[in-house]
């Protein structure tokens, strides 16, 4: 479980909640079940109009990735392709085909079989890349949604507001329902905005974060599998991948 990932979740609500308290305003104050309707119901409907039904499940699925993220642990992963590097060297790719069963990853099974069976190593790249590649698509689809819902939402949320204050403007007469109209027309803009802005798209942020350790991982993967198939040495298979190590520890500190 992501820690950081459930104090994010409640973390920037609190606050904003804190504030309304500190002005004097209450809780009860932000809960407006018609603008709730305007802005959850309304960009909801704009996202089930834009992804097929595959990708939302997907997306729905995705959201547990959030708090209890895929361990990725390279450097255990280094290990494991060295290890069956060695066993490879020692008794040939064939050994492979029985091993590859034990592999902690299906990438990496699928790798290690078709190089067992002698596959060309240009195919075997080519099989690869494809699976990674599909699999970026199927997680970036997926993500895209949060992503899509952060940009819907602001706009349904001025939809809200608009409609509130046509509501104020209809009833200038009787002054007992301008609290409720006028009341829809900024709650309804809020909502709008903190589930984009501290919901959504933070989410979105979130996963391509994770998914970019996931990816990194198999692309390890690819150059373990071929680097076995070309016959390197354990040692220079572990220098090779430690690359990778160097680059991901690189990049987070820039980022």
């Amino acid at each position: 479980m992501d820690i950081f990932a459930i104090i994010g979740l409640f973390l920037g609500l609190g606050f904003i909640l804190v504030g309304q308290a500190l002005e004097g305003g209450n809780i009860g104050q932000l809960i407006q079940i018609t603008a709730a309707f305007i802005v959850l119901g309304g960009t909801s409907g704009g996202i089930v109009l834009s992804f097929p039904p595959s990708v939302l499940r997907d997306a729905v699925m995705l959201f547990k990735d959030i708090i209890f993220p895929p361990k990725v642990d390279l450097q255990g992963l280094i290990t494991e392709i060295v290890n069956f590097s060695t066993k490879a060297r020692k008794e040939g790719v064939i050994a492979l085909e029985k091993e590859a069963i034990n592999a902690s990853d299906p990438l990496l099974r699928f790798g290690l079989e078709i190089v067992a069976d002698g596959t060309d190593p240009t195919l075997v790249r080519s099989m690869l890349e494809t699976q990674l590649e599909q699999l970026e698509n199927k997680v970036m689809s997926a993500a895209k949604v949060y992503e899509a819902f952060g940009g819907f939402s602001p706009t349904l949320g001025i939809v809200g507001a608009v409609m509130g204050l046509i509501q104020v403007m209809q009833n200038l007469s009787d002054p007992s329902k301008l609290g409720e109209g006028i009341a829809v027309a900024f709650v309804a803009t809020i909502y709008g905005l903190v589930a984009a802005n501290l919901y959504m798209i933070p989410c979105f942020n979130r996963l391509k974060g994770i998914y970019a350790k996931v990816f990194l991982a198999k692309n390890v993967m690819i150059e373990g599998v071929l680097a076995i198939q070309a016959g390197e040495s354990p040692t220079l298979i572990s220098r090779k991948l430690g690359a990778f190590i160097l680059g991901a520890r690189t990049n987070e500190n820039q980022n």
